[in-house]
C-alpha cells in the first residue's frame, strides 16, 4: 500500500493539488498560487448504496405540483435597487455572496441592508472577522444605524460563530467576511483553499437547515474575481459584483449568478455621507453630464437584466505619433473595439490605421451586449468625422463582420425607455422596428447595414 503523504500543496485560485509544490500550477496556469495544507484523506463511504447512509433513509420523492412555491414569501430588504438585483427580496435559506474591490463600499451595503431588516422586528446577526465593535460603531453612527435587534459577533473562529447562532438564533446573517473566518478542523490559514470552503459549506448548510438567509462578503483578487476556489461560486445561490470606480460617486452591483431570479440584474447606488443611496431613474443619471454640440458623442439603450438603460458612448479618433494606431476601450470589450474599427475600415472605406481610437461608456458603466456596437460605429464615425451627432438621437443594433446591422433582444422596452426621456429619432435594425413607430409616436428608423445607419445619422 503506497504511504499517503503529510502535506499536499493546493492552488489558491482553482484548488488543484500537488504532491510537491511547483512555481506554477498545471491547471489553471498562475505562477506562485500553491501553498502548502495538511493532506487530510476523504472518508469513504462503508454503505453499499448511497442511500443507506444513515438519516436520509426517511427521504422520498415528491411530486412537482405538491411542492409550494417560495417566490410570494421573499423578505424585503427596505432598499429597493438591491431587492431589484436579488430577483424581487430576499429567499429564506438563501447563501449570497456580495465581491467588489476595497473601499468601494460592501462593508457599507450590508450594514445598512442589516439595520433595515433589524428594524422590521427580526434579529441581525451581524459578524465581523475584520473591524471591532467600535470601529462598526462608528460607522453605524456616521450611516444613522439605530437598529435594536441588530447584533454585532467580532469573531473569527467558525465553531464558536455556530454557537453564538445556536443560543440567538438570529433571522439574518452577515459575515463580514468569509476570507478571515477559520475552522479548528483545518490547520490551513484562513482564507486558503481548504478554510474558504469549509466554512462556506457550513453556512450553507446551517443557512438550508434554519432557513435563515446568511450573506458573505468576499474579497477579490487583482483580475477582479472572488478571491478564494471557484466552488465558492457553485456553493453559493446568488453572487453580487459591486462595479465601478470608488472615486466615482456611483456604484453599480450586478448579479452574475442567481437562483432565484434573473442573472446580470444590477442595482444603480450613489455613494454620499450617508452612505448608499438607491438611483431611481440611472438613466437620467449618466445622461446628466453629456455635453451638447460635442463629436463623438451618442447615446445607445442597452439592457442590463431586465431593465433598459440609456448611456453615453464616447470616442475620440486623433493621429497617432507612432507608427501604428493605438487603440484603448473603457467599459467596452476591447476586443469588440478592434473588430469594430476594422469592419468601418473595410466596409466603409475609413482609414484608421495611423489614427489613436479612444472607447469610454460614460458614468464608469460596463457594457457587454452586442446591442452596443451601432452606438460605438457612430461614435467613432463622429469623431473621425468631426460631425456631432443630433442630441435627440439614440440609436443600437449589433453589427456583424459584413457590415448588416443584426436584430437584438426586447427592441420594444428599449424604445419606449428612449421616448421617456424626450429622444425624438432612433435608429435601430430593421428587424426590430415593425410595430415600434405606431406605438411610440416617435420616428424610429429601420437600417439594415452600416451605409444607411451613418446617413440616417450625418
Amino acid at each position: 500500500m503506497a504511504k499517503q503523504p503529510k502535506t499536499i500543496f493546493v492552488c489558491q485560485e482553482c484548488g488543484n493539488q500537488e504532491r510537491k509544490w511547483n512555481g506554477q500550477c498545471r491547471e489553471c496556469g498562475k505562477w506562485n498560487t500553491l501553498v502548502e495544507e495538511t493532506f487530510r484523506p476523504t472518508p469513504q463511504n462503508k454503505g453499499k448504496l448511497s442511500g443507506s447512509t444513515p438519516g436520509h433513509s426517511d427521504t422520498k420523492p415528491i411530486s412537482y405540483k405538491e411542492i409550494k412555491s417560495q417566490d410570494d414569501d421573499r423578505i424585503t430588504s427596505g432598499i429597493k435597487e438591491f431587492d431589484r438585483v436579488l430577483g424581487g427580496g430576499i429567499v429564506a435559506g438563501s447563501l449570497v455572496l456580495i465581491g467588489g474591490s476595497p473601499g468601494i463600499g460592501k462593508s457599507t451595503l450590508v450594514a445598512q441592508v442589516s439595520d433595515k431588516l433589524a428594524k422590521t422586528g427580526g434579529k441581525v446577526l451581524y459578524i465581523s472577522g475584520e473591524e471591532s465593535e467600535r470601529q462598526i460603531k462608528m460607522r453605524g453612527e456616521r450611516l444613522g444605524l439605530d437598529a435594536e435587534n441588530l447584533f454585532v459577533l467580532p469573531e473569527t473562529n467558525l465553531e464558536a460563530i455556530l454557537t453564538q447562532t445556536e443560543r440567538l438564533k438570529p433571522d439574518h446573517v452577515v459575515v463580514d467576511s468569509i476570507q478571515t473566518i477559520f475552522s479548528e478542523k483545518l490547520e490551513s490559514a484562513p482564507g486558503s483553499v481548504s478554510q474558504v470552503r469549509e466554512v462556506a459549506g457550513q453556512f450553507m448548510m446551517f443557512a438550508k437547515g434554519m432557513a435563515t438567509p446568511v450573506f458573505l462578503v468576499g474579497h477579490v483578487t487583482k483580475d477582479g474575481s472572488i478571491a478564494g476556489p471557484k466552488t465558492l461560486e457553485h456553493i453559493v445561490d446568488t453572487v453580487l459584483y459591486f462595479e465601478g470606480d470608488r472615486h466615482h460617486n456611483h456604484r453599480i452591483i450586478r448579479a452574475t449568478k442567481n437562483r432565484f431570479g434573473a442573472a446580470n440584474e444590477i442595482g444603480v447606488f450613489e455613494m454620499t455621507n450617508q452612505g448608499l443611496v438607491p438611483v431611481g431613474n440611472p438613466s437620467e443619471v449618466f445622461l446628466e453630464e453629456r455635453p451638447a454640440g460635442a463629436s463623438g458623442s451618442v447615446v445607445t439603450v442597452c439592457m442590463e437584466g431586465t431593465r433598459p438603460m440609456l448611456v453615453e458612448v464616447q470616442a475620440l479618433v486623433s493621429g497617432t505619433k507612432f507608427g501604428t494606431g493605438r487603440r484603448m476601450a473603457e467599459g467596452f470589450d476591447y476586443n469588440r473595439t478592434s473588430l469594430l474599427i476594422a469592419v468601418l475600415e473595410k466596409r466603409l472605406g475609413f482609414q484608421l490605421a495611423n489614427d489613436d481610437v479612444y472607447i469610454n461608456i460614460a458614468g464608469g458603466l460596463e457594457v457587454a451586449e452586442p446591442a452596443a456596437d451601432l452606438g460605438v460605429i457612430a461614435a467613432i464615425a463622429s469623431s473621425f468625422k468631426n460631425v456631432p451627432i443630433p442630441p435627440e438621437t439614440a440609436v443600437f443594433g449589433e453589427v456583424g463582420l459584413t457590415g448588416e446591422i443584426r436584430g437584438v433582444l426586447q427592441a420594444q422596452s428599449r424604445a419606449r425607455e428612449a421616448q421617456t426621456l424626450g429622444f425624438k429619432k432612433l435608429i435601430l435594425p430593421a428587424s426590430n422596428k415593425k410595430g415600434l413607430e405606431k406605438l411610440l409616436g416617435m420616428r424610429v428608423v429601420g437600417v439594415k447595414n452600416l451605409e444607411n445607419a451613418l446617413d440616417e445619422l450625418f
